[in-house]
């Protein structure tokens, strides 16, 4: 029998960052059980750990002109990232923001490294106004150079530093552009429309007077655009076509580009040279492992780019790439726990056809071992948002199962991102419960799998999963065998009213508002149907969680319980929404397989 905890240990590589005479690589590995920050100054060479705590850090962005980085942290996973100064010379670390019941969101370093912007909910916990502080200050002294009414985030400078990109997001699918004048205090607005409008990515072009940027404000597919800051005019740089272009790295100095095209969730790398400015003359495509890559970051001359890189069976790493020649090579050698890589098993890409007529693409996943004689047991495996999508990268649990003897389905139901503005837009408000029919449309198309036992279908997933979860076992109980949500929404009303402040608006954005809605989203929060329920339930929550709230666990616990429904609940009081630390997620998952041992 596989170990969930060897699976767990499996490591990723991420986030990386060239130093800033491009001769050292830092990024982000989870080898100590969080992610800290690394570096390497070689490919595979023996990398060098800088950051040494119990909590996560969730980014780390070197400085333009000096040996020093800018890293995130937050406490106990709330969210609440403060940021913090390391000089990796001599291991000295200086907190910067020293806020600690404030979000601080990194908003980059100026060209010169003198200064570095973010956004943060300091004034007030539902706004956030962008700040900028110089490298040398600390806590107090940042000054706000613009105030926000709502969400905020900062983009980037300038090539000369004098503005910066702000993007304000009114939900997931509609944001607007800004330029902030740093000198006149001046804050345009680049982006007017009408409805909602997707403007994504945000890069300042090499001259500073233009703006890449995907955007769907002209097709139901994300597409590369340049924005004129002057006219406000569009140019279409590459089209979307029947897939998004989800991504966009411009070098300004070199005027290099790479930009990526999410394929039926497997990621399409192009990079190039802006020739003309709205036209790339491209590079050979770079040899990466099949799956999903981002995370693009150019050295200091724009000769090669740093991207992570991950697929079903290859867990996440680093590797460097050779601008013009796409040349790659694999910087990172995260381990495998000692999980001989060739045991990993390949997804399989489908599509099932749902209530409606429409086809519902979604990964299927069987274990290397024969079935048994009854078939295998099936996890569906959901994932959250809503607006997200179950993408062919690496997850141990996932291969963890499948050693377990279990089949994984991944299903991208409406709603989900990555198939068009319209397909995301379909479960809506009012139409929320299709997502769950096309849930139950996943699992009789499982029926007819002749590898598959009828009476071993287990319901998974997180977040908005969660949800999805309770939701498929109070419309279609008969159809369980077992059902586990982590840090599942079990009641919308609640959930809206103790989400946190900054989230407010942009959840009733999705899922409708406590003012116009409420009677719906009581209609269709699972808490009031649990007495519905047949299968056995399993409960994970944080204690911390910033964004679904502990309460839900609670209450549906509870009322599962009384309902006679026999429910487990496992609440970490150092987590939030999701299990950061190791020692959590293995507690975790080791929990779930005796309970799925148990039931199913």
């Amino acid at each position: 029998m596989p170990d969930v905890s060897r699976y767990l240990n499996v490591r990723s590589a991420a986030g990386a960052d060239f130093g800033p005479h491009g001769d050292r690589l830092s990024f982000r590995l989870d080898a100590t059980g969080t992610f800290q920050v690394w570096s390497l100054e070689e490919p595979e060479g023996w990398p060098e750990q800088h950051t040494f705590f119990d909590e996560r850090v969730t980014f780390a962005s070197w400085s333009p002109e000096r040996p020093e980085l800018i890293f995130g942290m937050d406490e106990g996973g709330n969210e609440r990232a403060q940021l913090f100064r390391l000089e990796p010379a001599t291991g000295e670390i200086t907190e910067l923001t020293r806020r600690p019941t404030a979000k601080h969101r990194w908003g980059g370093w100026s060209n010169d490294g003198e200064r570095f912007a973010f956004a943060s909910n300091r004034r007030a916990e539902a706004v956030f106004d962008v700040y900028v502080q110089s490298r040398e200050e600390i806590g107090e002294d940042a000054t706000v150079v613009q105030e926000g009414d709502g969400w905020l985030t900062v983009a980037g400078w300038s090539p000369d530093d004098s503005r910066l990109l702000v993007v304000e997001s009114h939900s997931s699918f509609d944001q607007d552009i800004y330029v902030l004048d740093l000198d006149d205090g001046s804050f345009s607005h680049l982006t007017p429309h009408e409805g909602d409008v997707r403007h994504l990515s945000p890069e300042w072009g090499p001259d500073g007077e233009g703006i890449y940027l995907v955007t769907d404000r002209d097709a139901d597919s994300l597409q590369l655009e340049r924005l004129d800051v002057a006219s406000k005019t569009y140019d279409v740089v590459e089209e979307g076509g029947d897939w998004n272009v989800d991504s966009v790295t411009v070098h300004e100095p070199s005027r290099r580009v790479v930009y990526t095209r999410n394929v039926d969730g497997y990621t399409e790398l192009t990079a190039g040279e802006l020739v003309a400015p709205d036209r790339i003359d491209e590079f050979p495509s770079p040899d990466l492992p099949e799956g999903v890559a981002g995370g693009v970051a150019f050295d200091p001359e724009g000769d090669r780019y740093a991207v992570t890189a991950t697929g079903s069976t290859n867990n996440p790493n680093v590797y460097v790439v050779e601008a013009t020649t796409g040349d790659a090579a694999r910087w990172t050698r995260a381990s495998t726990a000692g999980i001989p890589p060739e045991t990993f098993v390949e997804r399989e890409l489908l599509r099932y056809p749902t209530f409606d007529g429409r086809e519902i693409p979604a990964f299927f996943s069987t274990p290397a071992s024969p079935a048994p004689e009854g078939g295998y047991p099936v996890i569906v495996d959901i994932h959250g948002g809503p607006e997200s999508q179950r993408r062919p990268s690496f997850r141990a649990v996932t291969q963890f199962f499948l050693a377990e003897g279990y089949a994984v389905m991944e299903p991208n139901v409406r709603g989900s991102s990555g198939y068009g503005t319209a397909y995301s837009s379909l479960d809506d408000v009012e139409k929320r419960m299709d997502s769950v029919a096309d849930i139950e449309a996943g699992v009789e198309w499982l029926h007819d799998h002749p590898e598959v036992d009828d009476d071993r279908i287990v319901a998974m997933g997180g977040s908005y999963g969660g949800f999805m979860v309770l939701s498929a076992l109070t419309e279609y109980p008969e159809l369980w065998a077992a059902g586990v949500d982590i840090v599942g929404i079990a009641n919308f009303v609640t959930f809206l009213e103790n989400t946190g402040d900054w989230r407010r608006e942009l959840r009733e954005a999705e899922y409708g508002s406590l003012e116009d809605d409420r009677e719906f989203l009581e209609e269709i929060s699972p808490i009031d149907n649990v007495d519905r329920i047949e299968a056995p339930l399993f409960v994970l929550h944080g204690e911390n969680d910033p964004r679904v709230p502990v309460g839900e666990a609670e209450q549906v616990a509870e009322k599962a319980r009384e309902a006679g429904v026999p429910v487990r609940k496992l609440i970490f009081e150092d987590e939030g929404h999701g299990f950061s630390k190791l020692e959590n997620r293995i507690e975790a998952y080791s929990a779930i397989v005796e309970f799925l041992e148990n039931h199913v």
